[in-house]
């Protein structure tokens, strides 16, 4: 009757779970983008795009932070957490099997009318096993391979955000050392034309206003090289930050108008759905609040166990071991819900109602997703587009400095044509500046709305720790 009732058992545990399956939802994607782009790569983004900008400092960088970040090493330590909260719920589909050990020596009364009791040992063993007839712990381990999961998501996305980030704030501090680079040279220009409007002044050639107002301009951009180098040294900072470092210099490698611009990566729609980790984190939740509903209609259900003891007990050591001695035991328990006022219906309810909420969620994490790579294409035309417009503009200001300067030389104009085209070049150089790194960073930005496949190739580095496995033993 036992062997009969644990088959049945068994063959209701393999073919049925209550609650519903999981079924993928449908999803709109966009037929086609707003903005097209004819630089594209293929499969570019399943690469380390960032050794397209040809410099080895920052691949060094990226190599460093994703080593010693702790943003990652906190995401790796939270999967590990989830891992180990997978292992032990999965542990509820099998039996649990415990040992145990009952030594007792009872005191000795004194008074003649009692007798001495014997020793007692006790050496055996037990079983627990609860037979999932309604899928209930089969759901709890959908459920948390699914949070599992979800974890490893977050984890992808931590190195993907981590990655643009470094790329980003080193194209910062170039753009930084860049415009002061320009507000020096600006400054040292602006010096030499006041020493010498002074020298013109004493000399009655020139006015006490060209004097005023050369040493004006020199004081104005002498003020902004103290607040470059205060930007530089809070981009520094904060790449020191995302490295795992302390506060302190960091090197440079190619100056911003040396590095090279990343091609575009090429996908389709249906591409982002598989290759950002933040919609594949939504659809883990998901699973995870769908097979929730089934865990809670379970308990509407009996639940039953199957138990069992064996072992050996005795009054003396010696004999604890004869054959006499050994004992066992199996059986069976079924519980029962018969009145919870309304408590497993409140959990259904939340579950059910949890389950829509991640649902919405889900599509809108895709509708985002979608929204971030329209946006972060559209920067990427139009700040080429902007950048090739600051070229020519500084180009223009160029030979407008130039022709200003032959003329002054000559006595045709005042100082003041030259003072006005020496304003327009450095604002047109320092425009141009960002207009290159808005390029850089909106290339980048793209990446980072696709997703990427090169986080599986950077996971094979021994350099990455890795979380560890569920353990199936103790």
């Amino acid at each position: 009757m036992n062997k009969l009732f644990l088959l049945l058992s068994l063959f209701l545990t393999a073919c049925f779970k209550v609650g519903p399956d999981y079924k993928h939802p449908e999803i709109v994607t966009p037929t086609h983008w707003r903005n097209t782009e004819t630089n594209t790569l293929l499969n570019a983004t399943n690469s380390q795009w960032w050794h397209q900008l040809g410099d080895p400092v920052l691949d060094n960088l990226i190599k460093q932070s994703i080593q010693g970040n702790y943003d990652l090493k906190i995401a790796i330590a939270n999967v590990e957490q989830y891992m180990g909260l997978y292992g032990s719920t999965r542990s509820n589909l099998f039996p649990q099997i415990s040992g145990s050990f009952n030594y007792q020596h009872p005191q000795l009364a004194t008074s003649p009318q009692f007798k001495p009791n014997s020793d007692y040992l006790n050496l055996g063993g037990g079983m627990n096993w609860q037979i999932d007839i309604w899928g209930a712990l089969r759901r709890a381990n959908e459920a948390a391979m699914a949070d599992l999961l979800s974890q490893e998501a977050t984890r992808q996305a931590v190195m993907l955000t981590l990655v643009s980030q470094v790329a980003q704030n080193y194209i910062k501090l170039r753009q930084l050392d860049r415009q002061l680079e320009i507000t020096i040279e600006t400054v040292a220009s602006l010096k030499e034309g006041l020493r010498l409007n002074t020298i013109r002044f004493k000399e009655g050639y020139t006015s006490n206003l060209e004097v005023q107002q050369t040493d004006s301009e020199y004081q104005r951009r002498s003020a902004q090289i103290p607040q470059y180098e205060q930007s530089i040294a809070l981009t520094e900072n904060a790449l020191n930050v995302l490295l795992g470092k302390n506060p302190g210099p960091i090197k440079r490698g190619l100056p911003i108008d040396k590095l090279k611009l990343p091609s575009i990566p090429a996908g389709l729609p249906s591409d982002l759905l598989i290759r950002r980790p933040d919609i594949a984190q939504a659809e883990q939740q998901l699973i995870s609040a769908n097979a929730q509903i089934g865990v809670a209609r379970a308990q509407y259900f009996p639940n039953i166990s199957l138990t069992g003891n064996v072992g050996q007990i005795s009054s003396q050591a010696a004999s604890l071991f004869a054959p006499g001695a050994n004992f066992w035991t199996i059986g069976s328990a079924i519980a029962t819900p018969i009145f919870t006022a309304g408590k497993i219906a409140g959990q259904v309810q939340a579950a059910e109602a949890f389950q829509q909420a991640a649902l919405a969620n889900y599509k809108l994490t895709i509708i985002s997703g979608f929204s971030e790579f329209e946006n972060a294409l559209v920067s990427v035309i139009k700040t080429k587009e902007q950048n090739e417009k600051q070229l020519a503009r500084v180009e223009a200001n160029k030979k407008y400095f130039n022709l200003s300067r032959i003329r002054y030389e000559e006595g045709y104009v005042d100082y003041m044509n030259e003072l006005d085209a020496i304003r327009q070049l450095f604002d047109a150089k320092i425009d141009e500046t960002s207009a290159l790194a808005a390029t850089f960073n909106s290339t980048i930005d793209l990446y980072l709305a696709m997703g990427g496949g090169w986080i599986a190739q950077e996971e094979k580095s021994d350099n990455i720790p890795k979380p560890t496995d569920a353990s199936y033993f103790p």
